[in-house]
């Protein structure tokens, strides 16, 4: 009974030494650099411009949106109705623009001729009486006062005849240049006002900026949202790289381009790669990759490019990745 529980316990350990061997080598192969990291976390925070009560939200947490794509609104009832208040008073300017453009109508100047004739008819009327009073004033037969009221009306009847003259003259002119570029200019203004609203009115609609995984909800119908809130967290899956470090001995053997095996826990197949950035400066080992024996190491940031058309490799995955030296055509000297 002992014999077979031994025999049972070396079978097992070999099958366990075995899958380890084929699945977790714990060596790179030769020609190649085996470095640890994890798949990258990149987020949007994701907020409206401009604050307002949420009315609908439209993704759940794990949805995958695409860019583009509504994903909440917020309240913009009091900004329609702004516009329309807007469009109206453009609807106003335009006239009285067009109005300055084409000058007085017809009957507007017949008006004009008409009231400058009674004022002439006055005129002359008040023309006759002072001659008549001054006559009158020669002989003692009308007092001093009557005298200085005839010249009074006659004056009276001038300025209203000249009065009369120039209002004909200014509608026979028209607006003045300046008048009618004034107008045009508040005109203008007031378009762009309309534009700002409408402007306003869009951003009260949120858009997935890119393609993205909805990571965390953060805001319900309801609730107030602002510039500062955010409504979403959005996880970029595209593309998806994985940040591992090197150190300054296994520097001078890996370069852009090289191809890449990105091993996980999770799946014994490894997802294909290649090494898409170096950093130029080094850094501190980051808490997640330390170890007892590098605490105190410098290394430099290195991030593999993934292929992951199957979608297994998860954000913030730890990861062993299998840097190919061969491939890239590097020379082995050492």
């Amino acid at each position: 009974m002992k014999k077979i529980a031994v025999t049972l316990a070396v079978v097992l350990l070999a099958a366990v030494g075995w899958l380890g061997w084929k699945y977790y080598p714990s060596d790179a192969p030769e020609g190649a650099l085996k470095l640890y990291g994890n798949v990258d976390i990149r987020q949007v925070s994701l907020a409206f411009e401009q604050g307002g009560r949420v009315t609908e939200v439209l993704a759940e947490e794990g949805d995958r949106v695409k860019r583009g794509q509504p994903l909440a609104r917020v309240d913009v009832t009091s900004l329609k109705l702004e516009a329309d208040r807007l469009r109206a008073d453009i609807a106003a300017q335009e006239q009285n623009l067009l109005k300055m453009k084409n000058g007085n109508r017809p009957e507007e100047l017949a008006r004009a001729e008409a009231a400058l004739r009674t004022a002439e008819a006055s005129l002359e009327q008040a023309r006759r009486n002072d001659s008549r009073m001054a006559n009158l004033r020669r002989g003692n037969s009308v007092s001093v006062q009557e005298r200085e009221n005839a010249l009074t009306s006659l004056r009276v009847a001038q300025g209203q005849r000249d009065e009369a003259a120039h209002a004909l003259a200014l509608l026979r002119e028209g607006y003045r240049a300046e008048d009618i570029a004034m107008a045009a200019a508040q005109l203008d203004a007031a378009k762009a006002s309309l534009a700002i609203m409408l402007h306003n009115i869009e951003l009260g609609e949120l858009y997935a900026p890119t393609n993205a995984v909805v990571s965390s909800r953060l805001l319900e119908p309801g609730d107030m949202a602002s510039s500062a809130t955010p409504v979403f967290l959005l996880s970029l899956t595209s593309p998806k790289w994985v940040r591992a470090y090197v150190t300054e001995p296994q520097l001078g053997r890996i370069r852009q381009g090289m191809k890449a095996d990105i091993l996980t826990d999770s799946f014994p197949d490894p997802v294909p790669g290649q090494v898409g950035y170096i950093s130029p400066t080094a850094e501190f080992t980051p808490k997640s990759v330390q170890t007892e024996d590098l605490r105190t190491s410098l290394l430099y940031e290195v991030r593999i490019v993934a292929d992951d058309a199957a979608d297994r490799l998860r954000l913030g995955m730890p990861v062993s990745v299998i840097v190919h030296e061969d491939a890239a055509g590097v020379r082995h000297d050492r």
